[in-house]
């Protein structure tokens, strides 16, 4: 196996611009049938891409909680991270997206985690 050699990590010559950081946790399980690549595709340019055009970065993995009965599970998820510019209309958009997730692949929630971010480009 060959391996990349990480160039030296250099600190970024341009002031940074102070943006919104989302993170949606999807659970690609369901009671259905699990949540396919295809039909996560699907709602990423149904419901996510028209609410935040400029950009976002998604990531896959496993993930695992603690039910109300004290069960531990585990499920394959998504993460969506999305930097933005807050305005108004902002918490509607996001608060959109996670009704519709929930409704559309019978899942009880959508974990939301809100932050801020220096970022530079």
């Amino acid at each position: 196996m060959r391996h990349a050699v990480a160039e030296e990590a250099k600190p970024s010559t341009g002031a940074c611009q102070t943006l919104a950081r989302l993170e949606l946790f999807f659970g690609a399980g369901s009671s259905q049938k699990p949540v396919s690549h295809t039909a996560f595709a699907r709602f990423l340019a149904r419901e996510v891409t028209p609410r935040f055009p400029q950009g976002l970065s998604l990531f896959e993995g496993t993930g695992q909680w603690r039910d109300s009965k004290g069960r531990s599970s585990q499920e394959a998820s998504r993460l969506l991270l999305i930097f933005y510019v807050p305005d108004t209309e902002s918490n509607e958009k996001i608060e959109a997206i996670r009704q519709a997730y929930k409704r559309r692949f019978h899942q009880q929630s959508v974990l939301r985690a809100d932050g801020t971010s220096c970022v530079s480009f």
